[in-house]
């Protein structure tokens, strides 16, 4: 785990260079995991689910996770990459250009790198963060999946 920042108010937010990045530990997306996204969103496609049919079928034998699945992940990874105090309230403002570029694979280990792409202000005493992320899956040459993330700070 790398961290991009450690803040505890909006004028230390504001100072944060763009360019700064970070990663996120390593995480394990297991059969268990897919299966209980796959119970939360009525998603039973067989590619998620059917590992008997996947060994058949599969390019390499194994389900891969919902893509959704991964993206729902980032909050849990994000929050590996900071440090921020004093926060009042944070909301996720949205994704932009989020791009599927490669399956991910039950077994496989993936890990979210974020970079500051813009450091704003936000209403009056507020910060909205613009930042570019990756979903890199361990080994791999392509990431699972690329999207910029936008969150809004504001601190007490």
């Amino acid at each position: 785990m790398k961290t991009m920042f450690d803040v505890g108010s909006t004028a230390e937010m504001l100072a944060v260079p763009v360019g700064a990045y970070g990663f996120s530990d390593w995480k394990v997306i297991d059969q268990s995991l897919i299966d209980d996204f796959a119970r939360t969103t009525g998603d039973h496609q067989w590619i998620h689910v059917d590992v008997a049919r996947a060994a058949r079928e599969m390019p390499g034998g194994r389900t891969i996770a919902h893509g959704y699945l991964s993206l729902s992940l980032t909050p849990q990874l994000l929050e590996q990459t900071w440090v921020v105090r004093n926060e009042r309230r944070s909301l996720n403002y949205g994704l932009e250009g989020v791009r599927f570029v490669s399956p991910l694979p039950s077994g496989s280990r993936i890990r979210l790198r974020a970079e500051v792409k813009a450091v704003e202000t936000w209403r009056e005493d507020g910060v909205k963060l613009t930042l570019g992320c990756t979903l890199e899956i361990e080994g791999a040459e392509r990431p699972v999946a690329v999207f910029t993330q936008l969150a809004l700070f504001e601190f007490e």
